[in-house]
């Protein structure tokens, strides 16, 4: 079968050089139906229980959904009459933003007194323009002592404060975000210009969407041009081939246009998570093509034609080429077990550009290349024969290191427990970019992004307004206040506490929840009918008034500490409110409950991939023995890289989970190749393991060196990303194929040595076998 194709591809080289250009052309097309998703919800399937809660929440309240501006001060509070004045002024204009649909801010803040007349219900700074110093002082101490805007929109010490825009985009975004976006930093910057005396921060989740979606468009016009050039220059430096290197450019940009046209075609969004598929399918589409060229090239420079060279080149090379990509292509699908549906998109798209990578390898690459001049140097040769010591080193040192390598696995492998699962969703984009290092400023300075929130049911036919109801939320948040974990809580008793103070006269006695249900429903009824128009309270109390929202800001927390908190605050309610029904949610625990569903699901995957993978190499490899010892290289080397992590960072997430399945396929490759090498000589020449050991190096070595010195460079690229997920795939990847080409150089063929065993050849054979 394979040789019948080898002809095929000759005889007919340009025809597949026609047919490979339409392909491209055709898939290539569906690109531009690319579609980004920014929205941190696209990390989740819709019957994920925790979005599930968390939408519920959503759809019962105020969007939570934000742009928000931070004021900082240069002096020691913002509580002076220029400072609030330019808060007054940023509160009004944030009105003007698209999609807005409430502004809060400490100078709109709802204060509620009271005279003869009953309750006053006012903005804590009504007249900016013409305030005073002793106004300033006296606004600072009521805002400073009033829980809804402590640590929410005012920071403790004063000197930092927020203007919150809760932005309601439609649920087809299309050019909204960029809208929404592109208006908030506009006026961000009109503030900063105008005011240099004061700091003018932006975040907010709607920033953080638009500040990945900005990520995603630049790194396309950057990462991967970069990324190419590197790869490029790789291959130049190895093939020193001009034609080779074009062929190659190709082939890896025919494989992208087919991985993403799929993609455009399919429909599945871009998302941050995905952002990263050309940049892999990039490095993926080399390797193939590198072990056709190298062995091509080997061949010409030993006297053969190009149309013998490139005959032999594919022959040796078909079945080892196939089934590395057969085996990367699992390793990817792999990735459908993830819980998060940007990680199977990513796997199906490289699984899609590996395969279009093989074909377009097999046939397009050997067809151009018969069409192309086949000039060639001598370098090859020389670097074939410079691999040779090395050869010599590893199987006169066999014994020392099988044990050496032995006790450096088992001693970073025992380092992999020290990792911590960590996923925070406001991590995602890098430090050093503006919305990044503006959300860190507003987490240590003003208000923690770090949130639980909780749509609390009244059991009674009074709802919300139910004495006992009130009641245990009132215990419920006075409870959450006494935690040393809890930074701010948000609850509707602290309205009720404080209206039934000012009808008292403003008496500190009756600061306490209204005690019947009549009174509660007149306070609420005579509050919100002075509220002005946007600032009622669908923030915290459903439209049926049968629900309230509390909210729970909590101080920076591991993703194990998150989850460790949620059961905590839900066996305090089904204890202590059992009757009361309740939904958790915020983007906090969505992304904690993924970090560990998605590591137990991947390893799932991953485990079943590794079967699959190992059948398919005992089948390929004709030997179980040798399938079988496979199984080591192909699993130390995420291991190693594991250990190493552990060591030097300590902390893993998706895209760390996401990796092991990545990588296990593409590891596969190198195993691949030098055992195919190893067996043809075994079987063919009756070699020895020794001589077969020598003549693997000297035929594949340099191959699998080039190889993986283009996926270590490529995904050392991809680390440069401003997204961490895609950063931190690309370094513990790199790290991964460093350790995957040191075990398959330094271990696989001590092992070989040490479990095929057969006695040596006389000296005729031995030079036949090697070429020595």
């Amino acid at each position: 079968m394979a040789n019948w194709l080898i002809e095929k591809v000759v005889r007919w080289r340009y025809g597949m050089i026609v047919v490979s250009l339409i392909v491209a052309v055709v898939f290539g097309w569906g690109a531009q139906y690319l579609q980004p998703d920014t929205d941190y919800k696209a990390f989740f399937k819709e019957t994920n229980p925790q979005l599930m809660a968390f939408n519920r929440i959503g759809n019962a309240y105020t969007q939570t959904d934000s742009v928000l501006f931070v004021v900082q001060a240069t002096e020691a509070t913002v509580f002076t009459p220029e400072t609030l004045l330019i808060i007054s002024e940023l509160t009004r204009r944030a009105w003007e933003l698209p999609y807005s649909q409430r502004v809060d801010s400490v100078v709109n803040f709802q204060h509620t007194d009271a005279d003869d007349d009953g309750l006053v219900v006012r903005e804590l700074v009504e007249d900016a323009v013409n305030l005073t110093s002793q106004q300033a002082d006296s606004i600072r101490q009521i805002a400073l002592n009033e829980p809804q805007l402590v640590k929410k929109l005012i920071s403790a010490d004063g000197k930092v404060a927020g203007v919150n825009v809760v932005i309601n985009l439609p649920v087809h975004q299309g050019d909204s975000l960029h809208e929404v976006g592109e208006a908030a930093r506009a006026l961000r910057a009109e503030f900063a210009d105008r005011y240099p005396d004061v700091r003018v921060l932006l975040s907010g989740i709607v920033e953080y969407n638009y500040a990945s979606e900005k990520i995603i468009g630049d790194e396309m016009v950057t990462l991967m041009p970069f990324m190419l050039l590197v790869v490029l220059l790789v291959l130049v430096l190895m093939l020193r081939s001009f034609w080779g290197t074009f062929a190659t450019l190709v082939v890896i940009l025919f494989s992208i246009a087919v991985a993403m046209g799929a993609m455009g075609w399919i429909g599945w969004p871009l998302t941050s998570g995905s952002a990263g598929a050309p940049t892999i399918v990039l490095t993926m589409a080399v390797a193939d093509c590198v072990h056709i060229l190298v062995t091509y090239y080997l061949y010409l420079r030993q006297g053969h034609d190009k149309f013998s060279a490139m005959r032999t080149s594919l022959r040796l090379n078909f079945q080892p080429v196939f089934i590395t990509s057969l085996t990367t292509a699992i390793g990817f699908l792999s990735m459908n077990f993830s819980d998060l549906p940007p990680f199977n998109v990513l796997g199906n798209v490289v699984a899609i550009g590996v395969v279009a990578a093989f074909l377009f390898a097999i046939f397009f690459l050997p067809a151009l290349m018969l069409v192309l001049p086949a000039r060639v140097g001598n370098s090859e040769v020389r670097q074939s024969h410079a691999i040779d010591p090395f050869a010599n080193f590893v199987v006169r040192h066999r014994t020392g290191l099988l044990w050496g390598v032995s006790v450096i696995t088992i001693a970073l492998i025992a380092c992999i427990p020290r990792n911590d699962i960590n996923d925070n969703f406001l991590r995602f984009i890098k430090q050093g970019n503006p919305t990044r290092d503006a959300t860190d400023f507003i987490s240590e300075n003003l208000s923690s992004f770090y949130s639980v929130e909780y749509s609390l049911h009244s059991p009674y036919e009074g709802g919300v307004y139910d004495p006992r109801f009130l009641q245990q939320v009132h215990q419920f948040s006075e409870w959450l206040k006494l935690q040393p974990e809890v930074a701010q809580v948000m609850s509707i008793t602290d309205i009720f506490t404080r209206l039934n103070r000012n009808m008292h006269g403003n008496d500190p006695a009756w600061e306490k929840l209204p005690q019947e249900r009549e009174l509660a429903a007149q306070y609420l009824l005579l509050y919100e009918m002075s509220l002005p128009f946007g600032l009622d309270l669908n923030n915290q109390i459903n439209f049926e008034k049968t629900a309230t929202r509390l909210t729970v800001n909590l101080v920076e927390q591991n993703t194990a500490a998150m989850l460790r908190y949620e059961k905590k605050y839900a066996d305090y309610l089904r204890v202590h409110a059992p009757d009361i029904r309740f939904d958790a949610g915020s983007t906090t625990l969505l992304f904690s409950h993924a970090g560990i569903s998605n590591a137990i699901s991947m390893l799932e995957g991953s485990i079943l991939a590794l079967i699959i993978i190992s059948i398919i190499l005992i089948v390929a490899l004709r030997s179980l023995k040798i399938g079988l010892i496979s199984i080591i290289p192909n699993l130390i080397p995420a291991g190693l890289a594991f250990g190493l992590w552990a060591i030097f960072v300590g902390e893993v997430g998706i895209s760390i989970a996401i990796a092991i399945g990545m990588t296990l396929g593409i590891v596969v490759d190198n195993t691949v190749h030098f055992l195919s090498k190893y067996l043809r000589v075994r079987r063919e020449q009756g070699a020895t393991p020794e001589q077969a050991v020598r003549y693997s190096f000297s035929n594949v070595g340099v191959a699998l060196l080039a190889t993986n010195i283009v996926l270590i460079a490529g995904f050392l690229v991809l680390s440069m990303s401003g997204f961490v997920l895609n950063s931190q795939m690309g370094m513990f990847t790199a790290l991964t194929f460093v350790m995957a080409l040191l075990v398959d150089f330094f271990y696989l063929p001590v092992l070989l040595l040490l479990v095929d065993k057969d006695t040596k050849l006389d000296a005729d054979h031995l030079h036949q076998v090697t070429g020595s």
